[in-house]
């Protein structure tokens, strides 16, 4: 390995790379939204008619039974978040440095580009709860194509990217979405093993092993300038032309929203635009 490559890996994956976090943690919208929480269980317990004695001719009375109606409660309306401006998402869908890693049919009546950081805790809250149930429920059916962008804000997470972007079998090649979307779902699922680590080098290492990686193949996907290049135009292309600054950022049929959003939210998001 050459010195400049041994630069770039220390770049990227040195110790000094945790302290960047802290960046991450201040870029990543902490923005709440004015949304209803999920509306709680509730049971409406009815009242028991008391027992009515009737009496008759003789010793002998009738008590009438007790009945009990439980109503329940009327689901709680979820208020469709703000957004915080326009795209021109004919802009949004041209390609950029890097191909697209999309997930759903293309001519989907709802599009939804998210940009996203590795290492940003909003942005794992935001695909260990909540992209699943959106992909089940609407990416699956037709209804929405997804498409996912990459927008680090330090050294590790771009390291991250690249890992998804290799082709772990050959490091010349780019990978598919049907292997990205799958080594995201890991990265952010262990993000906690893996993006504070002391040695953040070892902590990927371990973890690109699991998608196919050898120490050859992980080398060579990170000291891979071109890469690491195109990794950082898509960032500053969303933050010149889209006004991206946060993570996660999700672009939706031409609008702009910032933050982590539960199942309940983006699914009336996305049905109001049905």
């Amino acid at each position: 390995m050459s010195l400049s490559e041994m630069s770039l890996m220390k770049r990227l994956l040195t110790g000094a790379a945790v302290a960047a976090l802290a960046v991450t943690l201040a870029a990543c919208s902490d923005e709440k939204k004015e949304t209803a929480k999920a509306p709680e269980t509730s049971q409406t317990t009815g009242e028991t008619a008391s027992s009515t004695p009737a009496t008759a001719s003789g010793t002998s009375s009738e008590t009438t039974a007790a009945t009990t109606e439980t109503a329940a409660a009327p689901a709680a309306a979820v208020d469709i978040p703000s957004s915080e401006g326009s795209v021109d998402m004919a802009e949004v869908l041209k390609p950029g440095a890097l191909p697209d890693m999309a997930l759903g049919e293309a001519n989907a009546p709802v599009t939804i580009v998210e940009y996203m950081s590795t290492t940003c805790p909003h942005c794992a809250q935001f695909h260990n709860n909540t992209f699943d149930a959106i992909k089940a429920k609407y990416v699956d059916s037709g209804k929405v194509r997804f498409i996912v962008r990459e927008f680090p804000f330090d050294p590790r997470a771009a390291a991250a990217f690249m890992l998804a972007r290799c082709n772990p079998q050959d490091t010349t090649k780019l990978t598919e979405a049907a292997q990205y979307f799958p080594m995201i779902s890991m990265l952010m699922k262990q993000q906690e093993t893996w993006a504070v680590a002391q040695d953040g080098r070892e902590a990927l290492l371990q973890m690109s092993k699991l998608a196919g990686f050898t120490q050859e193949s992980f080398q060579a996907c990170l000291t891979n300038q071109k890469l690491l290049d195109d990794v950082n135009a898509v960032r500053e292309r969303a933050a010149k032309e889209f006004g991206v600054a946060a993570t996660p950022t999700f672009l939706i049929n031409g609008k702009r929203y910032a933050g982590d959003m539960s199942v309940d939210t983006m699914s009336a998001l996305i049905d109001s635009m049905l």
